[in-house]
Protein backbone atom coordinates (compact mmCIF):
# COMPACT_ATOMS: atom_id res chain seq x y z
CA UNK A 1 0.00 0.00 0.00
CA UNK A 2 1.43 3.55 -0.95
CA UNK A 3 2.00 6.24 1.38
CA UNK A 4 -0.49 8.58 -0.29
CA UNK A 5 -3.77 8.29 -2.15
CA UNK A 6 -6.38 10.74 -4.04
CA UNK A 7 -9.85 9.43 -4.09
CA UNK A 8 -11.74 11.57 -7.06
CA UNK A 9 -15.23 11.90 -7.50
CA UNK A 10 -15.51 8.58 -9.40
CA UNK A 11 -13.66 6.47 -6.16
CA UNK A 12 -16.05 7.79 -3.48
CA UNK A 13 -18.97 7.03 -5.36
CA UNK A 14 -18.20 3.79 -6.24
CA UNK A 15 -17.33 3.55 -2.10
CA UNK A 16 -21.18 5.12 -1.30
CA UNK A 17 -23.04 3.11 -3.83
CA UNK A 18 -21.10 -0.41 -3.71
CA UNK A 19 -19.95 -0.48 -7.10
CA UNK A 20 -17.12 -2.02 -8.73
CA UNK A 21 -13.79 -1.00 -7.25
CA UNK A 22 -15.63 0.08 -3.60
CA UNK A 23 -13.89 -2.54 -2.19
CA UNK A 24 -10.30 -1.05 -2.74
CA UNK A 25 -11.92 2.22 -1.42
CA UNK A 26 -12.86 0.76 1.39
CA UNK A 27 -9.52 -1.01 1.96
CA UNK A 28 -7.54 2.39 1.63
CA UNK A 29 -10.17 3.83 3.97
CA UNK A 30 -9.80 1.41 6.35
CA UNK A 31 -5.84 1.53 6.18
CA UNK A 32 -6.24 5.81 6.53
CA UNK A 33 -8.17 4.97 10.13
CA UNK A 34 -5.64 3.66 11.15
CA UNK A 35 -2.66 5.81 10.31
CA UNK A 36 -1.32 3.32 7.64
CA UNK A 37 -1.80 5.60 4.52
CA UNK A 38 -2.72 9.05 4.20
CA UNK A 39 -6.23 9.92 2.26
CA UNK A 40 -6.80 13.30 0.60
CA UNK A 41 -9.63 15.13 -1.86
CA UNK A 42 -9.58 17.92 -3.55
CA UNK A 43 -12.72 20.29 -2.64
CA UNK A 44 -13.48 20.58 -6.66
CA UNK A 45 -14.52 16.57 -6.47
CA UNK A 46 -16.50 17.16 -3.17
CA UNK A 47 -18.16 19.42 -5.13
CA UNK A 48 -18.54 17.34 -8.19
CA UNK A 49 -20.16 14.47 -6.11
CA UNK A 50 -22.25 17.22 -4.18
CA UNK A 51 -23.97 18.54 -7.49
CA UNK A 52 -24.34 14.74 -8.68
CA UNK A 53 -25.82 13.52 -5.40
CA UNK A 54 -28.36 16.63 -5.63
CA UNK A 55 -28.72 16.07 -8.98
CA UNK A 56 -30.31 12.41 -9.08
CA UNK A 57 -31.40 12.29 -5.89
CA UNK A 58 -32.02 15.49 -4.39
CA UNK A 59 -30.28 18.05 -2.01
CA UNK A 60 -31.06 16.29 1.58
CA UNK A 61 -28.80 13.29 0.18
CA UNK A 62 -26.02 15.44 -1.57
CA UNK A 63 -25.76 17.08 1.96
CA UNK A 64 -25.74 13.87 3.99
CA UNK A 65 -22.96 12.70 1.31
CA UNK A 66 -21.07 15.50 2.34
CA UNK A 67 -21.08 14.80 5.83
CA UNK A 68 -20.26 11.33 5.74
CA UNK A 69 -17.19 12.16 3.24
CA UNK A 70 -15.89 15.03 5.98
CA UNK A 71 -16.29 12.14 8.72
CA UNK A 72 -13.88 10.00 7.01
CA UNK A 73 -10.06 10.11 7.47
CA UNK A 74 -9.97 12.02 4.12
CA UNK A 75 -8.20 15.15 4.05
CA UNK A 76 -10.16 18.15 2.03
CA UNK A 77 -7.68 19.99 0.27
CA UNK A 78 -8.81 23.60 -1.06
CA UNK A 79 -8.64 25.05 -4.20
CA UNK A 80 -5.55 27.08 -3.34
CA UNK A 81 -3.81 29.00 -6.06
CA UNK A 82 -1.12 26.46 -7.05
CA UNK A 83 -3.49 23.50 -7.23
CA UNK A 84 -5.42 25.72 -9.63
CA UNK A 85 -3.09 26.60 -11.63
CA UNK A 86 -1.40 23.25 -11.77
CA UNK A 87 -5.18 22.08 -12.60
CA UNK A 88 -5.30 24.75 -14.82
CA UNK A 89 -2.06 23.85 -16.53
CA UNK A 90 -2.94 20.25 -17.06
CA UNK A 91 -6.57 21.23 -18.96
CA UNK A 92 -4.51 23.01 -21.37
CA UNK A 93 -2.54 20.40 -22.17
CA UNK A 94 -5.23 17.43 -21.78
CA UNK A 95 -8.76 17.07 -23.16
CA UNK A 96 -10.08 16.19 -19.76
CA UNK A 97 -13.08 17.71 -17.46
CA UNK A 98 -11.42 20.47 -15.50
CA UNK A 99 -12.67 18.72 -11.83
CA UNK A 100 -10.75 15.55 -13.13
CA UNK A 101 -7.54 18.21 -13.39
CA UNK A 102 -8.02 18.87 -9.87
CA UNK A 103 -7.63 15.54 -8.36
CA UNK A 104 -4.60 15.03 -10.83
CA UNK A 105 -2.71 18.30 -9.76
CA UNK A 106 -3.55 16.84 -6.24
CA UNK A 107 -1.98 13.67 -6.72
CA UNK A 108 1.35 15.41 -8.50
CA UNK A 109 1.70 17.85 -5.50
CA UNK A 110 1.07 15.45 -2.86
CA UNK A 111 3.03 12.69 -4.79
CA UNK A 112 0.19 10.55 -4.35
CA UNK A 113 -1.53 7.57 -6.60
CA UNK A 114 -4.75 8.64 -7.53
CA UNK A 115 -7.76 6.28 -7.33
CA UNK A 116 -9.87 6.12 -9.97
CA UNK A 117 -12.30 3.83 -12.32
CA UNK A 118 -12.42 6.85 -14.71
CA UNK A 119 -11.56 6.70 -18.50
CA UNK A 120 -10.20 10.12 -18.53
CA UNK A 121 -8.05 9.72 -16.52
CA UNK A 122 -5.86 7.52 -19.02
CA UNK A 123 -5.14 10.72 -20.98
CA UNK A 124 -2.76 12.07 -18.18
CA UNK A 125 -0.28 9.04 -19.61
CA UNK A 126 3.23 8.89 -17.29
CA UNK A 127 2.97 12.27 -15.43
CA UNK A 128 0.01 10.25 -12.94
CA UNK A 129 0.17 7.17 -10.99
CA UNK A 130 -3.42 5.93 -10.92
CA UNK A 131 -4.78 2.47 -8.98
CA UNK A 132 -7.67 2.08 -11.26
CA UNK A 133 -10.93 0.51 -9.88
Amino acid sequence: MDNAYVLDSYAMIAHFEDETGGDQVRKVLKAAGAGKTKLYMSVINLGEIYYSTCRERGREKAREAVFLIRHLPVTIVDAEIEITLEAAELKSVHPVAYADCFAAALGIRKKATVITGDPEFERFGKVLKIEWI
